[in-house]
Formats: C-alpha cells, sequence, structure tokens
C-alpha cells in the first residue's frame, strides 16, 4: 500500500514538473508572439501613413496615348415583373467611340445570379461589340438589384451596368390544406 502511495505521488510530482516545464515553453512562445504582433502592428501602422486605407481609393492617372472610349446606349435596363424561375437576357450595346480599339478584359457580375458574355474580341474605332446579362430569378423573390462590372482598357478602366426586375415568387405547388 505504500508502495502504491508512494508510487503515485511520484507520478504526480512528475506530472507537475513536465507540466510546469510546458506551461514555460509555452508562456515563452507566447510571449514571442505578442512581441511579433506588437511589431507587426507598428510596421502596419508607419506603412498605414503611406498605403491607402480600401476606403480609400488608389488614384490611378490616365494613361498617355489614344485611348478607347466604351459608349454604352444605356448601362440601366429594367426587366419589369417577372416569374420566379424564369431567366431573362438583356444586351447593352457598346460604341468605341475613342482613338484605339477596344479591349473588353471582363464583366464581373455582382451575385451568382447573373452570367455575363461580352465581346472577346478587339472592338475598331467606330466599331459595335455587346456585354450581355441572363439573370436567373429561381430563388430570388421580390425586387433585385444587380450590376455587372466591365473591365476594359478605357479610361476609367471599369464601367458598372445596372439592371432590376421585380421577381413574383413561385406560387404553393401543394395547394389547400384542409
Amino acid at each position: 500500500m505504500k508502495k502504491n502511495l508512494l508510487l503515485l505521488a511520484l507520478v504526480a510530482g512528475a506530472l507537475l514538473i513536465l507540466g510546469s516545464c510546458k506551461n514555460k515553453a509555452d508562456e515563452k512562445r507566447i510571449a514571442e508572439l505578442e512581441s511579433r504582433l506588437a511589431q507587426l502592428e507598428n510596421n502596419k501602422a508607419a506603412s498605414a501613413a503611406q498605403t491607402p486605407t480600401p476606403t480609400q481609393s488608389v488614384t490611378e492617372e490616365k494613361p498617355d496615348g489614344p485611348l478607347p472610349v466604351a459608349a454604352f446606349e444605356t448601362t440601366e435596363y429594367d426587366f419589369g415583373t417577372i416569374n420566379e424561375g424564369q431567366k431573362v437576357t438583356h444586351v447593352y450595346k457598346i460604341k468605341n467611340t475613342g482613338e484605339a480599339p477596344l479591349i473588353i478584359q471582363s464583366a464581373q457580375p455582382s451575385c451568382g445570379c447573373t452570367v455575363p458574355d461580352w465581346t472577346k474580341e478587339p472592338i475598331p474605332v467606330g466599331g459595335s461589340g455587346f456585354v450581355k446579362a441572363e439573370f436567373d430569378s429561381n430563388g430570388k423573390p421580390g425586387i433585385n438589384n444587380k450590376t455587372i462590372t466591365v473591365t476594359a482598357n478605357t479610361w476609367p478602366k471599369t464601367t458598372t451596368l445596372r439592371f432590376k426586375a421585380m421577381v413574383t415568387p413561385k406560387s404553393d405547388q401543394r395547394g389547400p390544406t384542409r
């Protein structure tokens, strides 16, 4: 019995010693991490004065030389009232009224319910192109206001196209309850 108590006391003592060593190692590591964090925060504060924050816009300079101009017939469209589940499409027409070929680099929708397509080849000076928006109203009842951000080699680089639709919800297919 005494041997068991002695053995138990030794095991408990060993665990305490190991635990305290581990705690010291953990405390040292925490202190190192806190020091590194403080250093990073100081560096961030110093660079914040030099680098604009996300709320500040990075001012880009207008490039020199001839540029294309994307003249959209309209940048807004109203689909009116449509039924939920209906897919509707609108084509935004573009004319290059600038002095260089127009290249549409991307058309980024504001959500996954909109699929854009656009003229992939360069649009010559005086030529025309398009950005097509296909809106899938499935699961989108109510008023919808969506955008497509078009990026091109124009000044400014982006143009925002907008559309809206009033989506009538699907009716309940189960019928009246009794």
